[in-house]
């Protein structure tokens, strides 16, 4: 089968697709993983086929998330940031219309491509299915991702409705400049929306049942897979710096923000070299996006490491929450400290923490060294964080979700 996956986003949004992309390799399909360019390099290793989306809007909406937060909620910064959004909006559609296979006989989508995805791969007669990381659809189990983690309650499905009403609402520039392109008349988001819900689109998500259980509330069409892991690469070989760091030592922390650019990297960098000072720790800090640069006896700065390596040789992680990352620190087994710092993070660091792989969040607005300092005494400190983290490791092992993709995907006879 010829299979294509659309995705789009940060670094956390494109590493898994790399593992559910070699998979369905290995199961015999031709597979064409669409990425933006910067990475096309690192996703099409070990024979992965790769096809580069040249914009990538995302590097400069957040630039202005940043400005928004620093410069206050003003009518005019709101303006700008809403500005942006439909700018990245338009561009991501024309880049997914660009690089839709319209001889492919299935289109997998993630869920900030499968808005423009589904109605472009319907456009070409071809069939889809979403492949998300969070879920989207409103159910009373817990509220939606894009919220505070709350307890199951029949609001969280009116909070979910309320949610998606919103996206709907903010898309309808987007599904105009679309309909243009194709000739079509008639789309929005909401239209859309109910049209995908009365197909029972299918849609398989990329996170465990041991982290977010299958609501029992969701429709049919709606499974959790289990995580599909980033590819391992086998030629990769670490930093002789890095693994002579390492061996010198008791397991450090790592810290991460990943593809964030929270505010100024020389602050961040200071505060958390004091934190691990205070805390009595080594560390490991990954440069990122934000290019954090931390460096002393007992401090080290990394660039791109895999995640799959390193955090398991580490005491403790510190990252954003981001879906990708808190994934990985679950996989690894080892404690967790979040600093969640927009969009969906502080929902996936709220999960952590139910589930005792976290002591607590700190929200990266309120944080400060000292809070840093006292979130990882704790997570190192006391054994049960790293019982409990190594215990769900173990059952995450057991799971193979790209293969449940890859099982379904036959199984749909397309």
């Amino acid at each position: 089968m010829r299979i294509q996956i659309i995705t789009a986003g940060t670094t956390g949004s494109v590493a898994p697709y790399t593992g559910l992309g070699h998979r369905l390799l290995a199961e015999g399909h031709e597979v064409e993983l669409v990425v933006h360019a910067k990475f096309a390099a690192s996703a099409g290793c070990c024979g992965l086929r790769t096809r580069s989306m040249a914009a990538d809007p995302f590097e400069a909406l957040m630039d202005v998330h940043n400005r928004l937060r620093d410069e206050g909620r003003s009518p005019g910064a709101l303006l700008r940031f809403a500005r942006a959004m439909r700018e990245a909006a338009v561009s991501l559609a024309d880049e997914i219309l660009s690089a839709a296979d319209p001889k492919a006989d299935l289109i997998l989508l993630s869920s900030i491509a499968a808005p423009v995805g589904r109605v472009v791969a319907r456009y070409h007669g071809v069939a889809s299915m979403g492949v998300f990381l969070q879920p989207d659809a409103p159910t009373a189990a817990f509220s939606p991702c894009l919220m505070a983690l709350r307890a199951p309650s029949r609001f969280n499905r009116r909070r979910g409705m309320a949610v998606n009403a919103g996206l709907d609402v903010l898309s309808a520039g987007v599904y105009r400049h679309l309909g243009r392109k194709l000739g079509l008349s008639g789309l929005g988001g909401r239209r859309m929306r109910l049209e995908r819900e009365r197909e029972q689109w299918p849609i398989w998500h990329g996170f465990s049942p041991s982290v977010v259980a299958r609501p029992k509330d969701w429709r049919p069409g709606l499974e959790v897979a289990g995580y599909w892991w980033p590819h391992e690469c086998p030629a990769w070989e670490p930093p002789a710096r890095l693994r002579d760091f390492l061996s010198s030592g008791p397991p450090p922390v790592f810290v991460g923000f990943g593809s964030m650019m929270p505010g100024d990297p020389e602050r961040l960098a200071g505060l958390t070299e004091r934190a691990l000072r205070m805390a009595g720790l080594r560390g490991v800090v990954q440069s990122g996006w934000a290019g954090l640069t931390a460096d002393g006896d007992d401090v080290i700065t990394v660039g791109s490491v895999p995640h799959h390596w390193l955090m398991p040789q580490t005491a403790a992680v510190v990252h954003h929450a981001g879906a990708g990352t808190t994934a990985a620190g679950l996989r690894a087994g080892v404690p967790a400290v979040p600093v969640p710092v927009f969009t969906d993070q502080p929902w996936w660091a709220a999960h952590l923490v139910r589930m005792g792989a976290a002591p607590a969040a700190l929200p990266y607005r309120d944080l400060t060294a000292e809070r840093l300092a006292v979130a990882l005494r704790r997570a190192t400190g006391d054994s049960a964080f790293a019982r409990r983290s190594a215990a769900l490791a173990r059952r995450l092992a057991q799971e193979d979700g790209a293969g449940t993709v890859a099982r379904a995907v036959d199984e749909a006879g397309v």
